[in-house]
Order: C-alpha cells, then sequence, then structure tokens
C-alpha cells in the first residue's frame, strides 16, 4: 500500500468517525427535545395557573373594576351558591363572561406561544394540550360538581373550603403544594358535615336549569 493509498484511508475512516458522532448527537438532541419539552411545559403551566389564579384573578380581580373581576366577583359566587355548580358555564363560550375571559385569556396565552413552534415543538405542543385540558376540566368540574369533587378535588377545595384563597391549581396541584398554598377541604369533617347541603343546592341548580346566567350587561351593572 503506498503512502498516498494510507493517506486517503485514514481520512475516510477519519470522516466515517467524525460523522458517526454528528449522527449520534443528532439522535441525542432528537431524543433530548420530547425528554427537556414536555416536563418544562408541565412545570412552567403549573406556576402559570397558580401565579394567574393567585395575583390576577384573585389579588386585582377583587377590584370590581378590573378587567379580572369576573371571576372573584361572579365565578366564585356562583359556585359557592350553587354547591360548585356554575351555570355561567353552560351555553356556548362567548354566552357570558366568565366563559369568554377564560376563553380570551388561554387563546392568548396559546398565540403567545405559537413562535416557540419551530424552536422548541414538545414544549409548545404540551402547553397547548394543557390549555385544551384546562378548558375542558375546568368547565367540566362546574358543570357536574360531583365530577369536580372526584377528579379536581382541589379545585373544589378552592371554591367549596372555607378559605377561596387558597388551592389556586386548576389542572394541577402539586405546585400549591409546593408553595404551601393547600389546603384540603374535601374528605374532612367539615365537608362531609356540610355535604348533604353542597349536593342539594348544586342539584337544585342543576335540575334548574333556567337558572339565571349572568350577562355582560349585568355585570356592568355590578361594576356600577
Amino acid at each position: 500500500m503506498t503512502r498516498n493509498q494510507r493517506e486517503n484511508e485514514h481520512e475516510a475512516t477519519h470522516e466515517r468517525v467524525c460523522n458517526t458522532g454528528e449522527n449520534h448527537r443528532q439522535r441525542r438532541r432528537a431524543y433530548d427535545r420530547p425528554v427537556i419539552g414536555i416536563p418544562a411545559a408541565i412545570a412552567m403551566f403549573a406556576y402559570g395557573e397558580w401565579a394567574t389564579h393567585r395575583y390576577l384573578l384573585h389579588w386585582l380581580g377583587r377590584d370590581k373594576r378590573s378587567v379580572f373581576a369576573f371571576h372573584f366577583h361572579t365565578h366564585h359566587q356562583k359556585v359557592r351558591r350553587h354547591g360548585g355548580y356554575d351555570p355561567d358555564f353552560e351555553g356556548p363560550v362567548w354566552s357570558t363572561p366568565t366563559q369568554l375571559g377564560e376563553a380570551i385569556g388561554l387563546t392568548a396565552i396559546g398565540l403567545a406561544h405559537l413562535p416557540l413552534l419551530p424552536i422548541a415543538p414538545f414544549y409548545t405542543a404540551t402547553t397547548w394540550y394543557l390549555l385544551a385540558k384546562y378548558r375542558r376540566d375546568h368547565r367540566r368540574c362546574h358543570i357536574d360538581p360531583d365530577w369536580g369533587r372526584e377528579h379536581l378535588s382541589w379545585h373544589f377545595d378552592h371554591h367549596m373550603g372555607p378559605n377561596q384563597h387558597r388551592n389556586w391549581g386548576v389542572t394541577f396541584q402539586w405546585f400549591d403544594r409546593l408553595r404551601g398554598t393547600r389546603e384540603r377541604y374535601v374528605g374532612t369533617a367539615k365537608e362531609l358535615a356540610d355535604r348533604a347541603k353542597t349536593s342539594a343546592r348544586a342539584a337544585a341548580a342543576i335540575a334548574n336549569r333556567s337558572a339565571k346566567r349572568v350577562s355582560w350587561r349585568d355585570l356592568g351593572r355590578d361594576a356600577t
């Protein structure tokens, strides 16, 4: 074998090794995307819903003049009055301030993540899935309070427990546990004592589907 042949063979071997390493790195990056993106989206969503619920919907929303007032002054009052049920979640999404306000917020968050899709597809897709899950589960929780009590007990605790300024998570409860804002109500002696009255209120409200729903006009009158 001549010297040139040996040099060519050495270069070909080196190139194969480099290509193998690069292919391995590309496969590893492709593998890392879902491994990192999915849990990162879950963690950010859990914090985001906790912070939004606490600081925007409750802290700022206590002021009846706030754009967020629909949550605490309308949604919470309805749910407490009707044992977990909220008639404002019946009907089309645009028909009540409670539904439309929530839908606008979720849509805005989803659109804000759109530029991230080419960079972080798994993170973005997971966030969009969680936004849809939030909408679906939150609505069902207040259409079917028994389902909410069983499957989203921490959110039932938020509305029906003694302190409505705890249990900020809706999709997840673990961030409340992490921050020390999780206060259990479902299954306690107090909740079991209240259970018959709460269930009767929910059943009566569900049976009477014509229970007054809050319109945008009603909300405007309440703010004045």
